[in-house]
């Protein structure tokens, strides 16, 4: 079994919270891939379901983000699962918004419920980043994590979270680098891997696309001239 975990705060008021991507990916995933409603278990929401052949088990810690590795613990414990059967899926300040990396272990980077994680079942369970920018200050960071996602924001969230979900099952399997691909597709490219854009052409003004490029001259003597006028016959 995979148990895929997703980070935020418990309560309504939190739900639309920067802070709180990691459970709206994990609830886009339970959409879509028709999942049992949550139930309280471990300290936590968590539902269980197959996806692409695998068995899943989604989790939602209840324990406010700092203690997230309680509850992850716990059913990491009964389930008898190593680090590498995790997936958490969780906010990224050093990350534009829309990017995503994916990685087995690493640093915490500061996040508290990733800390809190490694505090309980060890480093190497799979980081799912998802980007939510930088405010450009510490001092701004916590009202920026706990303030709502802008409208404009839909226009990379919501690919991000429904390419993500639709492919679920490749975290179950282990194929971060698959998964990234097709993050990468679904946002234009802007995850990295896959072919840089092709340069576009400069513009040019209407006035020099209408204007027809001088025919080139025939050379009159020389080399080249002799084979023209083989080729052509000498018109002069």
């Amino acid at each position: 079994m995979h148990l895929i975990v997703g980070l935020g705060n418990p309560g309504a008021e939190y739900a639309g919270h920067r802070h709180n991507i990691g459970f709206m990916a994990v609830d886009e995933i339970a959409r879509q891939h028709n999942f049992p409603p949550f139930r309280q278990k471990f300290s936590a929401l968590v539902s269980e379901a197959v996806i692409d052949g695998e068995k899943v088990m989604l989790l939602k810690p209840q324990t406010y983000m700092n203690l997230s590795g309680d509850s992850v613990g716990q059913a990491a414990k009964f389930f008898k699962l190593t680090p590498a059967d995790i997936s958490v899926i969780y906010d990224e300040l050093d990350l534009a918004p829309g990017k995503v990396r994916i990685k087995a272990g690493g640093g915490n980077g500061g996040h508290n419920g990733v800390r809190s994680i490694d505090a309980h079942i060890g480093n190497p369970f799979v980081r799912v980043r998802l980007g939510i920018g930088h405010p450009g200050h510490k001092d701004r960071v916590q009202a920026h994590v706990l303030s709502n996602f802008h409208k404009v924001d839909a226009e990379w969230l919501e690919p991000l979270l429904d390419t993500l979900a639709k492919n679920a099952g490749m975290l179950a399997k282990g194929d971060a680098s698959g998964l990234m691909n097709k993050l990468a597709i679904a946002l234009n490219g802007s995850n990295g891997p896959g072919p840089d854009k092709a340069e576009k052409p400069k513009a040019r003004s209407h006035i020099r696309q209408a204007r027809p490029k001088p025919a080139a001259k025939a050379p009159e003597t020389g080399p080249m001239a002799g084979m023209l006028k083989k080729l052509f016959g000498d018109k002069s």
